[in-house]
């Protein structure tokens, strides 16, 4: 007798970030953060890191022609429904990704501009950093920088923005550094409030010749789980549209993911650990 297996259909999402040997951000983490919403990511690597929940002691570039041959291989066997790009490392490897958004059409690309590690280490270098800011804002849906990603990309001096301001002194602050990206190119802003003086996001979209606004508003979490958060934010978001979601609604659940990630962690290392990506597998939800 033959048994018929039917399975559900889980979109594909590709990343394409760098390694974090502590699986608390980049590619491994991505995987996690998929599984756990119903997503099935594959993978392309931009660079090595020699890395712990104590920090960036290293990073070493693939070579950009390995990630042009891994992308055109992923995208003739997948359907991908949507993109997250985070680490590139260099402007070589930024070209290559640049032009395969180009050539495929990608849609639902969000891009996480990773410029330096929280404990201070460059991620890209200044023809990559060039490239983001001129060259991939218009091949994106969304990007997602936080603060300090904002000001460099938007060509704004950081020494102008004191981040103790409170959040109605911030907010035109962070509405013009929005106001910026778009007229880079960029569709989708999100500046996340990781930096500033209440943990709130703030989506920009520019559409049909108008801007719409929104804050997402949140509270600060006392924890040492906060390493990867910028890139699980971005990779939620990315599957909430690779599942249909509107872009208000996948950031919106994002951020909900991403907190209630934090609220689950248990320690891992002796430094800055990673969220819990994997609760709501562990909950059976």
């Amino acid at each position: 007798m033959g048994y018929i297996l039917f399975m559900a259909i889980k979109p594909v999402i590709l990343s394409i970030a760098g390694y974090d040997p502590s699986s608390g951000a980049g590619i491994t983490a991505d995987v996690k953060t998929a599984a756990a919403l119903g997503c099935y990511a594959v993978t392309c690597i931009t660079g090595l890191t020699v890395q712990s929940t104590q920090g960036v002691f290293g990073v070493e570039p693939v070579r950009a022609e390995t990630v042009r041959e891994t992308l055109a291989r992923l995208d003739d066997d997948f359907e991908i429904a949507a993109v997250r790009i985070g680490m590139l490392g260099t402007g070589e490897v930024a070209e290559v990704v640049a032009e395969f958004l180009r050539r495929v059409g990608a849609r639902n690309v969000v891009l996480d501009p990773v410029l330096r590690s929280s404990s201070g280490a460059d991620l890209i270098d200044e023809r990559g950093f060039e490239l983001i800011r001129d060259n991939f804002l218009p091949l994106v849906s969304l990007i997602t920088p936080n603060f300090g990603e904002a000001i460099a990309l938007a060509g704004a001096n950081e020494n102008e923005f004191p981040t103790s301001a409170s959040w109605e002194e911030a907010l035109p602050v962070v509405r013009g550094l929005a106001s910026k990206l778009h007229d880079r190119g960029s569709r989708g802003v999100v500046v996340t409030g990781g930096h500033l003086p209440e943990a709130n996001d703030f989506l920009s979209i520019w559409e049909s010749g108008r801007t719409t606004e929104e804050v997402f508003y949140g509270s600060r979490i006392d924890s040492l789980a906060t390493h990867g958060t910028g890139c699980a934010l971005a990779t939620a978001v990315t599957c909430g549209l690779a599942l249909g979601r509107d872009l208000p609604t996948a950031v919106r659940e994002a951020k909900e993911f991403v907190r209630r990630a934090m609220l689950a962690a248990y320690t891992v290392g002796k430094g800055t650990g990673p969220m819990n990506h994997l609760f709501r597998l562990e909950e059976g939800t």
